[in-house]
């Protein structure tokens, strides 16, 4: 039977498990229905929530990774917001042609959807290098009005070492302020907190245990304060995008490509810089696999070579092979490497530390060729 007003709250890292740590959560579940979600490839946030919102898969919808290299300007590019880069119907197009309004929190890819209100973080970036704490919103204006009664999204709780509880906490806050003014009736809201410590300590730490009761007393609040504006008609879908496994080991695809003559490093004054454009081959690292992209198509089979058969490397697929993962796509690289569950990609293409870039040690998610915790 349908709804009057439906949630979607998108937990990453949240785990079947974790509800012996989360009360509220464990009650919800109790009192509906509860299914295992099985994520897309990669899973990492952005093609897994592109996948949640158009029922597709990436090698349709072409969210291929949290970034990926535009070939045609010669730049990688990651955590680029545009909801442009989404290829075919999405849910916000399905739910606004059937009239039913909708708020979107912090999601990836989503400036200039077509949801009626939208909040993403968008900073400031000024030429003498300070950094102003800002958001993208729809309507103009609407983040103005919010932090007059709330304060502005705080930037440093949801990326880098400092992310913690307050990112979300701040969401659920005006998620409630906005339902209380304008009555949307779908709400998307990502609750990342269960990545934080996860990634810091391991998915079976004591810190993830106070992670999940932390997470779990913020969707508390969101529930209560939704049956506090005397909403009763409503569905929650609370989803998990993925689950985390402990690590021991890493490999660096770009210092090996790097080793082999295919990654061309050039020496600046800050240290040594990827130059993609003079590259043979050069990796986008994210988490677990990678995309490789390779100029010369007469060099694909060798730069599949340096990886396949390498402990940790599960798959190094080219070709047409590449469908085994869904990444037959024109934004994938010519190589996507997978690994084995516990192993780690790390993006880095220096031996010595102290000719690391000067972005390497900075929360500068957008130099950066790959994903780095």
């Amino acid at each position: 039977m349908p709804h009057e007003f439906c949630f979607l709250v998108s937990v990453p890292g949240l785990r079947r498990r974790d509800l012996e740590h989360m009360p509220r959560l464990r009650a919800l579940a109790d009192s509906g229905a509860s299914a295992d979600l099985r994520p897309t490839f990669p899973c990492v946030t952005s093609p897994v929530q592109a996948s949640m919102l158009t029922g597709a898969t990436p090698d349709r919808h072409g969210i291929i990774g949290n970034g990926f290299y535009h070939r045609d300007r010669g730049e990688v590019e990651l955590w680029v917001g545009r909801n442009n880069l989404v290829q075919g119907a999405q849910l916000w197009n399905t739910l606004a042609q059937r009239g039913v309004s909708q708020a979107a929190w912090i999601p990836q890819n989503i400036k200039d959807a077509a949801a009626d209100f939208i909040v993403t973080p968008e900073p400031k970036h000024h030429p003498d290098g300070r950094t102003e704490l800002w958001c993208y919103s729809k309507p103009e204006g609407l983040y103005e009005k919010i932090i007059a009664d709330i304060d502005h999204f705080p930037l440093m709780n949801f990326w880098g070492p400092l992310a913690n509880i307050k990112s979300t906490e701040w969401t659920i806050n005006a998620a409630l302020w906005l339902l209380q003014r304008e009555r949307p009736r779908f709400n998307y809201i990502y609750v990342p907190h269960l990545d934080y410590e996860a990634q810091k300590f391991g998915p079976n730490s004591e810190q993830q245990v106070k992670a999940c009761r932390e997470a779990d007393e913020q969707l508390g609040r969101l529930f209560d304060g939704v049956a506090a504006l005397g909403i009763s008609d409503v569905a929650y879908l609370v989803v998990s995008e993925y689950a985390m496994t402990d690590v021991s080991r890493v490999i660096y695809p770009n210092r090996m490509l790097r080793d082999a003559g295919m990654a061309q490093i050039d020496e600046r004054e800050d240290g040594e810089h990827l130059n993609v454009k003079a590259s043979k081959a050069f990796a986008v690292v994210d988490h677990q696999f990678a995309h490789v992209y390779v100029q010369d198509p007469t060099d694909v089979d060798a730069v599949a070579g340096i990886f396949e058969g390498l402990d940790g490397i599960a798959h190094a697929l080219y070709g047409d092979a590449r469908e085994r993962v869904g990444m037959l796509h024109d934004r994938s690289g010519e190589v996507v490497l997978v690994c084995e569950p516990d192993t780690w990609l790390a993006y880095y293409w220096w031996h010595d530390d102290a000719r690391a870039p000067a972005f390497a040690h900075t929360v500068d998610i957008h130099n950066k060729p790959g994903y780095d915790p």
